[in-house]
């Protein structure tokens, strides 16, 4: 039986639902804008920023403007961006066709920031604690990728989780879509689990 509070309490409309789900994709899409904006600056040999965050040798790479490491850099950039669409595309219905790429790629980007920031977690508690070792160079690094860098790709990664859920959600074909987002996070777990079992990525 409900109390006079509970029927004195506003339902919120559908329209307020929606307008509220939009927030992980706008989060998501902020995530991809911002994080687009060191890997184009870096690609111009501009090292601002990095010196002290990321391993030296990726700097010396792009100090020195090596090509396919400034062309790693660009194409990372666009992928960003690419991501930051996927999240303003969270954010409206969209027909089947474009709401199964949609679907597919927040997923997929979920899955895949989400397990990157968990390494970099994983690995910079156990250096902390002393259950790991890394080289000499490397030791001032680990708190940035403990307390920044990994803490960001999880960010991300969430975002994207909440912006392709709440998606799906308020879709009346979310079974069909459902199976796209279960497809994503497969494939980006398997490329996730294969990058590090092969040290590449």
């Amino acid at each position: 039986m409900r109390s006079l509070d509970d029927t004195a309490r506003p339902v919120p409309s559908r329209a307020a639902r929606l307008h509220l789900s939009r927030w992980p994709g706008y989060a998501a899409a902020a995530w991809g804008f911002l994080f687009a904006v060191p890997s184009f600056v870096w690609a111009t040999g501009n090292t601002f920023g990095a010196q002290s965050t990321v391993s030296p040798s990726l700097v010396n790479l792009a100090r020195d403007g090596v090509p396919w490491f400034l062309a790693v850099l660009v194409v990372t950039g666009v992928l960003k961006l690419f991501g930051a669409l996927v999240g303003i595309g969270l954010t409206r219905p969209r027909g089947l066709r474009t709401s199964r790429l949609m679907v597919f790629c927040g997923a997929g980007a979920a899955t895949l920031l989400t397990w990157h920031g968990g390494l970099f977690v994983v690995h910079g508690v156990l250096v902390e604690t002393g259950a790991a070792s890394v080289e000499p160079d490397l030791a001032a690094l680990t708190g940035w990728y403990l307390y920044l860098w990994g803490p960001w790709f999880i960010a991300g990664g969430l975002a994207f989780a909440g912006a392709t859920a709440l998606y799906v959600r308020h879709r009346d074909d979310r079974r069909k879509l459902s199976l796209y987002s279960v497809v994503g996070t497969l494939g980006a777990l398997i490329l996730s689990v294969a990058s590090t079992v092969t040290g590449i990525g």
